[in-house]
């Protein structure tokens, strides 16, 4: 009998009371209980070439050159991570161009989440615009977006973008982490999407009107598998 009344029993030679074994048992049922309810990802890995034979190559009748000018973050050290999958494709049609960016991820979380538009442009050397909300059709969904306009080197690039986070289409950072984090109390780690169009085009209007024109036409002639990571559908 111990001091204050606990029965000791000895393990390995080494004495413990009734009071310590029983809170050991309490701290092990606490680990057990978080590990059962630490979130898990549920979106598998998509293989790169599969991922680029989902993208189509004529849209209506824009065709992809095969050469690309399109502006992407500055690599760093998640960037391997951060884009395990990622396309990007210039489209002509008479003299017009539309360029295209995305990426997707099956992991979004508090470490690796995809970059938006707004800091890598910044990145390099541009200065955006006020952003303005807006939507995308694609199929019978309208996708919340958002458009702005970058100047930069000699250059005016018009960009409509939608980032999906599981079921969710976050338009700003903060709406992105809160993504996030709803997911993972739900006991999920989710995908997350990006996809950016971008125009060259002086005149704004017309610019925008072509993106959103595009926007639909890509979805129409996209695989199916990359119509549903778009929508999550």
């Amino acid at each position: 009998m111990t001091r204050d009344g606990d029965t000791d029993t000895r393990m390995n030679g080494v004495r413990i009371t009734r009071r310590q074994a029983l809170m050991g048992g309490v701290l092990v049922g606490a680990s057990a209980f978080a590990y059962s309810r630490m979130p898990e990802a549920n979106n598998p890995v998509i293989d790169q070439d599969s991922f680029v034979s989902w993208v189509p190559n004529n849209v209506g009748n824009w065709r992809d050159t095969g050469m690309g000018d399109v502006v992407l973050p500055t690599p760093d050290s998640l960037s391997g991570r951060l884009y395990d999958n990622l396309v990007t494709r210039t489209y002509v049609q008479d003299r017009q161009v539309i360029m295209l960016s995305m990426v997707y991820n099956n992991i979004q979380d508090g470490m690796i989440q995809v970059h938006r538009p707004e800091v890598c442009y910044p990145v390099g050397g541009f200065e955006l615009s006020d952003g303005k909300e807006t939507t995308l059709a694609m199929g019978g969904e309208k996708v919340p977006a958002s458009r702005f306009t970058a100047v930069g080197r000699g250059r005016v690039e018009h960009i409509e973008y939608f980032t999906r986070v599981g079921k969710e289409f976050p338009r700003t950072w903060t709406e992105q982490k809160l993504s996030v984090i709803r997911a993972n109390l739900r006991g999920v780690i989710p995908d997350g999407m990006m996809v950016r169009l971008s125009s060259i085009d002086p005149d704004e209007n017309r610019a925008f009107a072509s993106l959103q024109d595009f926007a639909s036409g890509f979805f129409e002639a996209s695989a199916e598998p990359l119509r549903k990571l778009m929508v999550n559908v």
